[in-house]
């Protein structure tokens, strides 16, 4: 690996920082604002719906730059989100800015991967990506956590006295603001590939017809079929497991927001290991043969209902991100290559995308309705382990002797 691959991580690395530290953020504001308890799925609803309405459009505005420049244009938009939140607009609002930034983001900086290094190295480039990715994940929640816990942070609030920023919320956004600086000036620095870049099709018609052209290919595709259904299934079960998280460790272990937070790095750093297991043991040619790690990952979620004891938390998460890091990491690899083969990086990674944040969407939606009801943790855990327990068998049921069904190459 070359110095511009480490420049894309690096990158990558600080935008990720980022989102997940603003999460937590966002969340605080709207505690702020004494917003209902469904406001916080909401809040991560109004994130993902760019992903699900732009999907014809990203991917092709992906391939028509050089994808160091979409990555700055995108890291633009976010930084705007977070100024917006700043100067008074309602979190729900402001954070689905800076989802229309992320949505933008996304196909570019997976997409260059397919462009800038050759298929055999995609999964260790994968693992690398998405090891860094967990790192940021990890630190977002701990500085997240961090910046949003009152008894550290409203001392520095009060002695500073900045314009605009009159709770621990609103500066934990200010710094934050700095870290997509950052990462927007790594941006510039990403290397160009000497490809020929499409031209941007003005017509929503047009690429709305192009999109839902490369959704049937994917999706009638044998091994872009299969990848596609498991990283949708596991993007949004995952996404809805890290706001059960903060529910959970409130009732079973009694801690704060703050505590919650910097308790799902842990899940995080589990995933990180899962992913070095991966690209030491599984290769893109076998890569459907991590479904089983699916179906019991679904079975591990459900050991959360009797723990009480801190260190076994820890220890539960860190399993459950391991084999969600091992058997997602190569179904990511395998549908970046079919993708890249049959429509080109860009508009794969779209398709992947709207596919994923639809399912996000929807189990999102599934846990507000579940909490506007006020069913209890435990019960809405039980649902989200025996679902993804079960849609993985289902698959693998399929396709799990299905790995000569279409070329990999």
């Amino acid at each position: 690996m070359n110095l511009g691959f480490y420049i894309i991580l690096a990158a990558q690395f600080l935008s990720a920082l980022a989102d997940n530290a603003l999460l937590f953020a966002a969340i605080a504001l709207l505690k702020d604002l004494s917003s209902p308890a469904w406001h916080t799925p909401v809040l991560q609803q109004g994130f993902i719906v760019s992903y699900i309405i732009l999907a014809p459009f990203v991917g092709a505005f992906a391939d028509s730059l050089p994808k160091g420049r979409v990555m700055f244009i995108s890291n633009t938009i976010k930084l705007s989100g977070c100024l917006a939140m700043l100067a008074g607009v309602h979190p729900l609002l402001a954070y689905g800015l800076v989802g229309l930034g992320a949505a933008a983001y996304s196909p570019a900086k997976y997409g260059i991967l397919t462009e800038y290094l050759p298929p055999s190295q995609l999964v260790t480039a994968n693992s690398w990506m998405e090891g860094l990715t967990v790192a940021a994940i990890v630190l977002g929640a701990v500085i997240g956590g961090i910046l949003i816990t009152p008894h550290l942070v409203a001392p520095l609030v009060t002695s500073l006295d900045i314009p605009l920023i009159d709770s621990v919320a609103k500066l934990a956004i200010a710094v934050i603001v700095l870290i997509y600086i950052a990462a927007a000036v790594f941006n510039l620095y990403i290397p160009r590939v000497a490809i020929e870049h499409k031209p941007f099709d003005t017509s929503p018609v047009a690429l709305t017809r192009d999109f839902w052209h490369c959704f049937k290919l994917l999706w009638r595709d044998p091994l872009g079929q299969v990848s596609l259904a498991v990283t949708t299934l596991f993007w949004g079960a995952g996404a809805t497991l890290r706001l059960l998280l903060l529910g959970w460790a409130a009732v079973a272990l009694n801690y704060d927001i703050g505590e919650a937070a910097r308790l799902t790095a842990w899940f995080a750093i589990g995933i990180a290991i899962g992913s070095v297991l991966a690209a030491k043991y599984i290769t893109l040619e076998h890569s459907v043969k991590v479904l089983p790690v699916g179906i019991a990952m679904g079975v591990v979620v459900l050991m959360m209902i009797p723990i009480t004891n801190s260190t076994l938390a820890v220890l539960l998460l860190i399993v459950m991100g391991a084999m969600g890091g091992y058997f997602v990491v190569p179904m990511n690899a395998l549908l970046q290559h079919r993708g890249h083969l049959l429509m080109g990086a860009g508009r794969s990674i779209a398709v992947q995308n709207f596919n994923e944040n639809l399912s996000i969407f929807v189990m999102l939606g599934l846990y507000a309705v579940m909490q506007k009801l006020e069913l209890h943790i435990y019960l809405i855990i039980l649902v989200f382990g025996l679902l993804l327990s079960g849609v993985m068998a289902a698959l693998y049921k399929r396709h799990g002797h299905d790995q000569d069904s279409g070329k990999v190459f």
